[in-house]
């Protein structure tokens, strides 16, 4: 938006006009009345048509008055002067006009997120050559939209000139404040014709019975005087303000009581005829101005009531002007903001909506259309298509673009301009096409653009509207080098040792508990070692064949045989999957073997990952090959690092699903993703529409439904293969130790507290005789004889006790025994030779114990 003001001096085209209250000029005698006359002076511009339009109304405001309130003790004498030169400028040289309302008016617009990027001052006293000069210039800034406050003489010369120069056609706004707007009727049919389209606002004028006899009697005074001209037969706004100041000043008068006798009292003398400064002060001054600040009546222009010493109306009135009349197009309230009621009842506000404006061009439409630039691509047109005659852009990018403007909470209209040379190709790289926001050829750039550091120099981006990140897509092939140990692939090293480990310590702890009261595991030292590693594989396949007799180790074997389980299972699928589907592999899993080996890459033309490959992973510009649409891609890929193809291709993830959907079978996403910000739409820095496009985006990338439309839509693909959304890792797919942990610690804990309680109790019931035998020997050969003792049989536990008592219980008559077998006696001398301190004794009860040489340990 541009704002075209001036700042000449206010002369009373706003009926500004400077009040002189005089009681006692220099050889003035008051005439004697009935009345106490009130002498008032008025300078107003009587070259000026406000000025001229001013005198008669205010003329008439004396007479209406006083014809209703003729038993006034006051009556107020206007005395005119003409301005002349520069007596009004001399008293208005601190309000220049527009000063005061400017900045009120651009804080007004910063509130609603309205920037006024350029100010055009134009002289009131500037010839045409100088208004030409200032249009042509705004032309140039691309200014559409205009916000005009300036006086009647200056902007009619304005627009005139604006015609001319094509600035009143399609495209464009003209928006005047109430100064212009109320000043239309003067102006002549050539400035009218150059200002179709303008939108006006001024302060509405109810109507009344009051206001339509005035404008009767208005009408019949100058047919009267012999004046037709249009430019004073309608009623004139400032000049309704006149009149009702001219009441407001004789209701005051009258309230206060002023006398003709009432002193001046002089500040200092001067010579000077219009030296306002020598003026004297009167006396009751101050009473009469705040009697006037105070003082509320229905007067013709509405309820005159002054707020901080300004009226203050109660609503305004938006019109277009349309051939040579005035379109209403609605009236403005605090209460009820824009309605297109035109009467406005004091207390019912009409909910109606406005008319639609009619803008320069005699069109409807939204001037000022946002100006999109689209990139034009040869590939990847899934995003944004651009077909010529007719003109059509389509794409994923435009889709959501749309949708997002239907989500603001205003209308918003916009044209797409190709960003194309003569030949209808593509005029630059998306650098480039960012660029020409900042020279201003575009207002915003729609596409599939990535939000980068460096461009958001130059242009404000809105929030993404896609995913980010930027990853390679490499050929897959057949893994047949590593067929042959396919097997060893479903578990890793780590849970391979630590499986086997496991293993090794449960067989070790079982054997600990069983090796004294368990036949199967006792024997020649290299059959125990075998057992322990047997006993513990063999669970792998239920195949053990060794029962266990004491009940800590059936506890530790429940918990080692459900981990077994469970390892053997997930090994079996984890093997399947990879014999069944798992059949083809990456050629490349890592960057750093690529750049290695100096094999070539390939990129998206015009694109910014070029640059990321050669900043941020350090890859020579030399290897880097650009492409431009899926096909040239898999082209590149299908003839490897020795045809003069590719090892990989980098992109970006929208990209790369949009060539997964199509080449799914033969290639895959590999890789780290490298994070970028995405795509999303780029805007002039400071414009106020990227917060509300960055909300919109958010509500329509949040809706599901949404989301599954563009991606069926754009990123589907008729070929049933594996979701390509997700990442073949760079390392081993094999099953690791963190899967199982808990596994191990559970069977390593149960292990762990069986062998400890079994320790506890041996060294409890067997170290306190060896201490009281000899209570000189070391700890080392108590350890030593502990050890021993550990390896002999524990005949007081049930499973031996059968064995004893076949062997030395005495015959029964009515019992046929057989007799021990070769076996039987070897066991038995085995038993009866363990140790080499220990025999079998035959006790008088006829029980058999195990007693050492010295006859003081009970087993």
């Amino acid at each position: 938006m541009s704002m075209t003001m001036t700042n000449q001096k206010l002369l009373l085209s706003k009926f500004q006009s400077f009040l002189l209250l005089s009681l006692s000029l220099c050889g003035y005698e008051p005439l004697v009345m009935a009345n106490e006359l009130i002498p008032i002076g008025v300078v107003l511009d009587l070259k000026s048509p406000v000025g001229r339009v001013a005198k008669r109304y205010m003329s008439m405001a004396l007479s209406d008055f006083y014809a209703v309130n003729h038993n006034h003790s006051t009556r107020l004498s206007l005395l005119t002067r003409d301005s002349g030169n520069d007596v009004i400028a001399a008293a208005s040289a601190d309000t220049d006009y527009g000063n005061g309302l400017i900045p009120y008016l651009l804080d007004a617009l910063q509130e609603i997120d309205t920037r006024v990027p350029y100010r055009s001052v134009i002289h009131p006293s500037s010839n045409n050559t100088e208004i030409i000069k200032e249009l042509n210039k705004l032309k140039e800034n691309h200014a559409r939209i205009f916000l005009v406050h300036m006086t009647a003489s200056l902007g009619s010369k304005l627009f005139v000139h604006a015609k001319e120069a094509d600035m009143m056609s399609e495209g464009y706004a003209w928006i005047l404040t109430t100064g212009l707007s109320s000043l239309l009727d003067p102006m002549g049919s050539n400035v009218i014709d150059s200002m179709q389209g303008v939108l006006g606002i001024r302060p509405y004028i109810p109507p009344s019975k009051h206001l339509k006899d005035f404008e009767r009697k208005w009408k019949k005074n100058l047919t009267s005087i012999k004046i037709k001209s249009r430019s004073t037969t309608s009623l004139n706004f400032f000049g309704l303000w006149a009149y009702d100041t001219v009441w407001a000043l004789a209701i005051a008068v009258e309230k206060v009581g002023c006398k003709v006798h009432s002193n001046f009292l002089k500040q200092n003398a001067s010579n000077n005829n219009v030296d306002l400064a020598a003026l004297g002060i009167f006396e009751m001054g101050t009473r009469l101005r705040n009697t006037i600040l105070t003082t509320k009546f229905q007067g013709l222009s509405g309820n005159f009531h002054l707020v901080k010493g300004q009226l203050d109306p109660s609503a305004f009135e938006l019109f277009n002007v349309i051939g040579r009349t005035e379109r209403i197009i609605g009236h403005w309230t605090r209460e009820a903001n824009l309605t297109s009621n035109e009467n406005l009842p004091k207390n019912q506000i009409s909910k109606d909506k406005p008319k639609q404006p009619i803008w320069p061009g005699y069109t409807s439409e939204q001037p000022a259309k946002l100006r999109i630039g689209v990139p034009v691509k040869e590939g990847f047109l899934d995003f944004v298509k651009v077909e010529w005659d007719p003109l059509i852009i389509s794409g994923f990018s435009i889709d959501v673009f749309k949708d997002v403007l239907r989500a603001l909470p205003f209308p918003l209209t916009y044209v797409f301009i190709p960003y194309a040379n003569k030949t209808r190709q593509s005029n630059g790289t998306y650098d480039q096409l960012l660029g020409e926001i900042n020279t201003l050829n575009y207002d915003a750039v729609v596409g599939d653009t990535t939000i980068v550091a460096k461009r958001s120099l130059y242009v404000d981006f809105t929030l993404p509207y896609t995913e980010s990140g930027v990853s390679m897509v490499v050929l897959m092939k057949d893994d047949e080098s590593k067929n042959l140990w396919i097997f060893l692939k479903p578990l890793s090293i780590n849970l391979w040792l630590t499986t086997g480990v496991a293993f090794i310590f449960t067989g070790l702890v079982i054997w600990t508990l069983e090796h004294r009261v368990n036949n199967d595991f006792r024997g020649p030292p290299e059959q125990q070692l075998g057992l322990i590693f047997w006993f513990s594989f063999s669970t792998l396949a239920f195949a053990h064949r060794e029962r266990v007799v004491n009940n800590w180790s059936r506890f530790v074997l429940i918990i080692w045989i459900f981990v077994v389980l469970i390892l053997t299972q997930s090994y079996t699928a984890n093997l399947t999957s990879m014999l069944t589907v798992q059949r083809l592999q990456p050629t490349f899993v890592d960057v750093k073997e690529i750049i290695k080996k100096g094999y070539n890459v390939g990129y998206l033309k015009d694109s910014f990952v070029k640059e990321l490959l050669i900043d941020q992973l350090s890859f020579n510009e030399s290897n880097l090959k650009a492409y431009e649409t899926p096909e040239k891609y898999h082209e590149a890929l299908s003839k490897g690092t020795y045809n003069d193809g590719v090892a990989a291709i980098f992109d970006e993830i929208p990209y790369i699903k949009l060539f997964l959907a199509k080449y799914c079978s033969r290639y895959s996403m590999v890789g780290p993703i490298y994070k970028t910000d995405g795509f999303g739409f780029a805007f002039r820095r400071g414009s106020p529409l990227v917060p509300y496009i960055s909300r919109a985006i958010l509500n329509v990338t949040q809706d599901r439904q949404k989301s599954l439309e563009y991606e069926k839509k754009y990123f589907s693909s008729q070929t049933t293969c594996e979701d390509q959304s997700t990442t073949i890792s760079s390392h081993s797919p094999s099953l690791g130790v963190d899967s199982f942990g808990g596994l191990f610690i559970i069977v390593g804990i149960a292990s762990l507290v069986s062998l400890l309680v079994y320790v506890f109790k041996f060294f409890y019931s067997y170290w306190p005789v060896l201490s009281n035998d000899n209570p000189a020997e070391s700890c080392w050969s108590k350890l030593v004889k502990m050890a021993k003792h550990f390896d002999l049989k524990d005949l007081s536990s049930y499973t031996f006790k059968g064995e004893e008592s076949r062997v030395h219980a005495v015959a029964s008559p009515d019992v046929f025994e057989p007799l021990p077998g070769i076996d039987d006696m070897r066991n038995h001398m085995r038993n009866s030779t363990e140790g080499s301190n220990d025999v079998v004794i035959h006790d008088d009860n006829g029980n058999l114990s195990s007693s050492s040489r010295h006859g003081d340990a009970s087993m």
